[in-house]
Protein backbone atom coordinates (compact mmCIF):
# COMPACT_ATOMS: atom_id res chain seq x y z
CA UNK A 1 0.00 0.00 0.00
CA UNK A 2 1.41 3.35 -1.39
CA UNK A 3 1.45 5.92 1.65
CA UNK A 4 2.88 9.20 -0.78
CA UNK A 5 -0.12 11.47 0.34
CA UNK A 6 0.83 10.25 4.00
CA UNK A 7 -0.90 13.15 6.62
CA UNK A 8 -2.97 15.20 3.59
CA UNK A 9 -5.87 16.30 3.53
CA UNK A 10 -8.72 15.49 0.66
CA UNK A 11 -12.00 16.64 -0.18
CA UNK A 12 -14.02 14.79 -2.54
CA UNK A 13 -17.29 15.95 -3.71
CA UNK A 14 -19.67 13.46 -5.14
CA UNK A 15 -18.06 10.98 -3.23
CA UNK A 16 -21.66 8.76 -3.48
CA UNK A 17 -21.03 8.53 -7.20
CA UNK A 18 -19.31 5.36 -8.78
CA UNK A 19 -16.58 7.56 -9.44
CA UNK A 20 -16.33 9.70 -6.46
CA UNK A 21 -16.32 6.81 -4.46
CA UNK A 22 -13.46 4.93 -6.47
CA UNK A 23 -11.31 8.16 -5.91
CA UNK A 24 -11.78 8.37 -2.18
CA UNK A 25 -10.89 5.10 -1.29
CA UNK A 26 -7.71 5.06 -3.86
CA UNK A 27 -6.87 8.47 -1.97
CA UNK A 28 -7.42 6.39 1.38
CA UNK A 29 -5.10 3.88 0.44
CA UNK A 30 -2.54 6.04 -0.08
CA UNK A 31 -2.70 8.02 3.31
CA UNK A 32 -4.62 10.76 3.12
CA UNK A 33 -7.40 11.64 5.40
CA UNK A 34 -10.14 11.72 3.04
CA UNK A 35 -14.00 13.59 4.21
CA UNK A 36 -16.17 12.52 1.19
CA UNK A 37 -18.95 14.70 0.52
CA UNK A 38 -22.64 14.38 -1.53
CA UNK A 39 -26.31 15.52 -1.37
CA UNK A 40 -26.95 12.73 1.37
CA UNK A 41 -24.42 11.91 4.01
CA UNK A 42 -25.88 8.57 4.35
CA UNK A 43 -25.73 7.83 0.49
CA UNK A 44 -21.84 8.40 1.14
CA UNK A 45 -21.21 5.85 4.10
CA UNK A 46 -23.35 3.39 1.97
CA UNK A 47 -20.85 3.09 -0.76
CA UNK A 48 -17.52 4.16 0.87
CA UNK A 49 -16.00 3.25 4.72
CA UNK A 50 -13.12 4.41 6.28
CA UNK A 51 -13.79 8.30 5.09
CA UNK A 52 -15.12 11.06 6.80
CA UNK A 53 -18.59 11.08 5.41
CA UNK A 54 -20.43 14.75 4.76
CA UNK A 55 -23.67 15.89 3.35
CA UNK A 56 -23.54 18.84 0.71
CA UNK A 57 -25.20 21.26 -1.54
CA UNK A 58 -22.77 21.63 -4.43
CA UNK A 59 -25.27 24.38 -5.87
CA UNK A 60 -24.97 26.65 -2.80
CA UNK A 61 -22.17 28.83 -2.21
CA UNK A 62 -22.85 29.21 1.68
CA UNK A 63 -22.90 25.62 1.52
CA UNK A 64 -19.66 24.89 -0.12
CA UNK A 65 -17.82 27.94 2.31
CA UNK A 66 -19.54 26.13 5.11
CA UNK A 67 -17.93 22.39 4.51
CA UNK A 68 -14.77 23.95 3.35
CA UNK A 69 -14.38 26.32 6.17
CA UNK A 70 -14.99 22.95 8.51
CA UNK A 71 -12.59 20.47 6.80
CA UNK A 72 -9.93 23.32 7.28
CA UNK A 73 -11.15 23.33 11.17
CA UNK A 74 -11.33 19.94 11.95
CA UNK A 75 -7.98 18.61 10.34
CA UNK A 76 -5.95 21.96 9.81
CA UNK A 77 -5.97 21.98 6.12
CA UNK A 78 -7.01 21.27 2.60
CA UNK A 79 -4.41 20.24 0.42
CA UNK A 80 -6.51 18.12 -2.65
CA UNK A 81 -10.07 18.93 -3.55
CA UNK A 82 -11.85 16.58 -6.51
CA UNK A 83 -14.63 17.77 -8.00
CA UNK A 84 -16.32 14.56 -8.66
CA UNK A 85 -20.11 15.48 -8.03
CA UNK A 86 -22.20 15.92 -11.11
CA UNK A 87 -25.01 14.49 -13.40
CA UNK A 88 -25.57 13.24 -16.67
CA UNK A 89 -28.68 14.56 -19.33
CA UNK A 90 -29.97 12.65 -21.93
CA UNK A 91 -31.88 13.35 -25.26
CA UNK A 92 -31.82 15.89 -27.88
CA UNK A 93 -30.87 19.80 -27.93
CA UNK A 94 -34.11 20.48 -30.03
CA UNK A 95 -36.23 18.94 -27.10
CA UNK A 96 -34.05 19.72 -23.76
CA UNK A 97 -36.22 21.90 -21.31
CA UNK A 98 -34.50 25.37 -20.05
CA UNK A 99 -34.90 23.48 -16.34
CA UNK A 100 -32.71 20.75 -17.57
CA UNK A 101 -30.04 22.88 -19.05
CA UNK A 102 -30.00 24.96 -15.93
CA UNK A 103 -29.96 22.00 -13.15
CA UNK A 104 -26.89 20.10 -15.14
CA UNK A 105 -24.93 23.50 -15.57
CA UNK A 106 -25.76 24.41 -12.05
CA UNK A 107 -24.14 20.93 -10.74
CA UNK A 108 -21.57 20.32 -13.00
CA UNK A 109 -20.22 23.71 -13.51
CA UNK A 110 -21.21 26.03 -11.18
CA UNK A 111 -20.52 23.67 -8.54
CA UNK A 112 -16.89 22.58 -9.16
CA UNK A 113 -16.43 26.51 -9.54
CA UNK A 114 -17.61 26.84 -6.26
CA UNK A 115 -15.50 24.32 -4.79
CA UNK A 116 -12.60 25.82 -6.60
CA UNK A 117 -13.23 29.35 -5.25
CA UNK A 118 -13.86 28.30 -1.42
CA UNK A 119 -10.65 25.85 -1.80
CA UNK A 120 -7.92 28.31 -3.42
CA UNK A 121 -7.65 30.24 0.53
CA UNK A 122 -6.45 27.57 2.14
CA UNK A 123 -4.57 26.05 -0.22
CA UNK A 124 -2.54 29.45 -1.20
CA UNK A 125 -2.06 30.35 2.46
CA UNK A 126 -0.17 26.92 2.78
CA UNK A 127 1.81 27.15 -0.32
CA UNK A 128 0.35 23.45 -1.69
CA UNK A 129 -2.70 22.25 -3.46
CA UNK A 130 -3.57 19.80 -5.72
CA UNK A 131 -7.55 20.13 -7.59
CA UNK A 132 -8.63 17.93 -9.93
CA UNK A 133 -11.99 18.26 -12.01
CA UNK A 134 -13.52 15.75 -13.41
CA UNK A 135 -14.67 16.03 -17.23
CA UNK A 136 -15.81 14.41 -19.89
CA UNK A 137 -14.64 13.42 -23.22
CA UNK A 138 -18.27 14.49 -24.04
CA UNK A 139 -17.03 18.63 -23.35
CA UNK A 140 -14.36 17.57 -26.33
CA UNK A 141 -15.76 15.78 -29.21
CA UNK A 142 -19.54 17.40 -28.97
CA UNK A 143 -21.14 13.50 -27.87
CA UNK A 144 -20.76 10.14 -28.46
CA UNK A 145 -24.13 9.73 -29.99
CA UNK A 146 -24.21 9.60 -34.19
CA UNK A 147 -28.30 10.96 -34.63
CA UNK A 148 -27.49 11.28 -38.50
CA UNK A 149 -27.26 7.55 -38.68
CA UNK A 150 -29.14 6.30 -35.66
CA UNK A 151 -31.29 8.88 -34.17
CA UNK A 152 -32.11 6.45 -31.39
CA UNK A 153 -28.35 7.03 -30.32
CA UNK A 154 -29.04 10.63 -28.92
CA UNK A 155 -31.64 9.34 -26.68
CA UNK A 156 -29.02 7.42 -24.77
CA UNK A 157 -25.84 9.57 -24.79
CA UNK A 158 -24.65 13.07 -23.09
CA UNK A 159 -26.80 16.15 -24.62
CA UNK A 160 -25.59 19.12 -24.91
CA UNK A 161 -26.21 20.68 -21.88
CA UNK A 162 -23.91 17.60 -20.49
CA UNK A 163 -21.22 18.64 -23.07
CA UNK A 164 -21.34 22.36 -22.52
CA UNK A 165 -20.93 21.82 -18.74
CA UNK A 166 -17.95 19.76 -19.03
CA UNK A 167 -16.62 21.99 -21.68
CA UNK A 168 -17.16 24.34 -19.31
CA UNK A 169 -15.18 22.38 -16.51
CA UNK A 170 -11.87 21.93 -18.72
CA UNK A 171 -11.48 25.35 -19.51
CA UNK A 172 -12.38 26.47 -15.51
CA UNK A 173 -9.35 23.88 -15.36
CA UNK A 174 -7.31 25.99 -17.42
CA UNK A 175 -7.99 29.72 -16.62
CA UNK A 176 -7.31 28.25 -12.84
CA UNK A 177 -3.96 26.65 -13.19
CA UNK A 178 -2.89 29.70 -13.95
CA UNK A 179 -3.84 31.51 -11.41
CA UNK A 180 -3.00 29.42 -8.99
CA UNK A 181 0.60 28.23 -10.30
CA UNK A 182 2.81 30.68 -8.03
CA UNK A 183 1.22 29.89 -5.55
CA UNK A 184 2.21 26.02 -5.20
CA UNK A 185 -1.57 25.08 -6.76
CA UNK A 186 -1.74 22.65 -9.38
CA UNK A 187 -5.57 22.60 -11.26
CA UNK A 188 -5.75 19.63 -13.52
CA UNK A 189 -8.88 17.70 -14.77
CA UNK A 190 -9.37 14.14 -16.12
CA UNK A 191 -11.37 13.88 -19.04
CA UNK A 192 -13.32 10.10 -18.79
CA UNK A 193 -14.88 8.58 -21.62
CA UNK A 194 -17.95 5.94 -21.08
CA UNK A 195 -17.25 4.47 -17.71
CA UNK A 196 -19.63 1.49 -16.34
CA UNK A 197 -21.77 3.52 -13.91
CA UNK A 198 -25.32 3.51 -12.68
CA UNK A 199 -25.35 6.53 -15.07
CA UNK A 200 -23.91 4.29 -18.21
CA UNK A 201 -26.56 1.60 -18.01
CA UNK A 202 -28.05 2.36 -21.54
CA UNK A 203 -24.88 3.30 -23.60
CA UNK A 204 -25.81 1.84 -27.19
CA UNK A 205 -23.99 -1.62 -27.72
CA UNK A 206 -22.91 0.15 -31.45
CA UNK A 207 -21.71 2.99 -29.46
CA UNK A 208 -19.65 0.77 -27.16
CA UNK A 209 -17.93 -1.24 -30.02
CA UNK A 210 -16.04 2.51 -31.10
CA UNK A 211 -13.69 2.35 -28.31
CA UNK A 212 -10.15 0.80 -29.73
CA UNK A 213 -9.35 -0.32 -26.04
CA UNK A 214 -12.76 -3.16 -26.50
CA UNK A 215 -14.26 -2.09 -23.13
CA UNK A 216 -15.82 0.58 -21.03
CA UNK A 217 -13.41 2.51 -18.46
CA UNK A 218 -13.77 1.46 -14.57
CA UNK A 219 -14.48 4.00 -11.55
CA UNK A 220 -10.94 2.76 -10.54
CA UNK A 221 -9.14 4.00 -14.04
CA UNK A 222 -10.44 7.03 -13.53
CA UNK A 223 -8.96 6.99 -9.58
CA UNK A 224 -5.39 5.84 -10.99
CA UNK A 225 -5.26 9.09 -12.87
CA UNK A 226 -6.92 11.19 -10.42
CA UNK A 227 -3.80 9.71 -7.70
CA UNK A 228 -1.27 10.22 -10.02
CA UNK A 229 -2.16 14.13 -10.42
CA UNK A 230 -2.65 14.73 -6.71
CA UNK A 231 0.82 13.24 -5.78
CA UNK A 232 3.63 16.20 -4.44
CA UNK A 233 6.21 15.08 -6.69
CA UNK A 234 3.73 16.41 -9.73
CA UNK A 235 3.87 20.10 -9.09
CA UNK A 236 5.17 20.69 -12.37
CA UNK A 237 2.04 19.30 -14.25
CA UNK A 238 -0.93 21.82 -14.53
CA UNK A 239 -3.37 23.35 -16.78
CA UNK A 240 -3.45 19.35 -18.19
CA UNK A 241 -6.99 17.39 -18.97
CA UNK A 242 -6.00 13.98 -19.59
CA UNK A 243 -8.22 11.56 -21.42
CA UNK A 244 -9.05 8.14 -19.74
CA UNK A 245 -11.72 6.79 -23.09
CA UNK A 246 -9.31 3.53 -24.24
CA UNK A 247 -8.54 5.41 -27.40
CA UNK A 248 -11.96 6.95 -27.95
CA UNK A 249 -10.94 10.72 -28.63
CA UNK A 250 -7.61 11.73 -28.69
CA UNK A 251 -6.08 15.33 -29.06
Amino acid sequence: MSHELEGKVALVTGGAGAIGAAVAAALTRAGAIVVSADKARAAVDAVQAGVHAEELDITSRDDVVRLVTHVVARHGALDILVNAAGVVSFGSAGTLAESEWDRVLDINLKGVFLACQAAMAPMKASGFGRIVNIGSVVGKNAGNARPWRDAGEQAKAGNVAYGVSKAGVHMLTLFLAKELAAHGVTVNAVAPGPIETSMTTGFPDALRELIPAGRMGTPEDVARAVLFLCAPENGFVTGEILDINGGMYCD
